[in-house]
C-alpha cells in the first residue's frame, strides 16, 4: 500500500508538489493568510489547514484539481457563486485549467472566519 510521505508543515506539503502546483498552492495559502491574518497554519488529515476559532479550512491538490474544504454550512452559503465549480458536501474543486478564483476564496474564507468567531462566542456564553 502506497502512502503519502509524512510532512509536518504547509511548506513541506507544498514542497513535495510539482512546481506548477506549488505556485497555485502558495496563491491559495497567501489568500487565506491575507484574509484572516490571525489564522494559524497546521497540518490536519495530512492536508494543509488553517485554524481560527476552530478549523477555518483545508486545501490540497488532487489528480485534476485543487480543493478547498470548508464547513458545509459555509459552502452552502456560496451555492450561487459556486455553480461553475464541482462541489461536494464540504469541498470546492478548482480545476487546473482555470485560474485560482482569489476573490471568491477571499469571500468564502472571510465568511468562514465570521462563522467560526460567532460559534466560539456563542459557546463561550453558554459555558458561563
Amino acid at each position: 500500500m502506497l502512502t503519502s510521505p509524512p510532512f509536518k508543515t504547509i511548506d513541506e506539503y507544498i514542497g513535495l508538489q510539482s512546481t506548477e502546483h506549488q505556485v497555485s498552492l502558495e496563491l491559495i495559502r497567501k489568500t487565506i493568510k491575507e484574509t484572516v491574518p490571525e489564522s494559524v497554519e497546521a497540518i490536519s488529515y495530512q492536508m494543509p489547514a488553517f485554524k481560527y476559532h476552530g478549523i477555518l479550512c483545508y486545501f490540497a491538490v488532487f489528480k485534476d484539481h485543487y480543493s478547498l474544504f470548508v464547513n458545509p454550512k459555509v459552502r452552502v452559503a456560496f451555492e450561487n457563486e459556486l455553480t461553475s465549480y464541482k462541489t461536494t458536501k464540504s469541498a470546492i474543486h478548482f480545476p487546473f485549467n482555470k485560474q485560482i478564483p482569489v476573490k471568491l476564496i477571499d469571500e468564502i474564507i472571510r465568511f468562514a472566519a465570521v462563522t467560526n468567531l460567532e460559534k466560539a462566542k456563542a459557546t463561550k456564553q453558554k459555558s458561563r
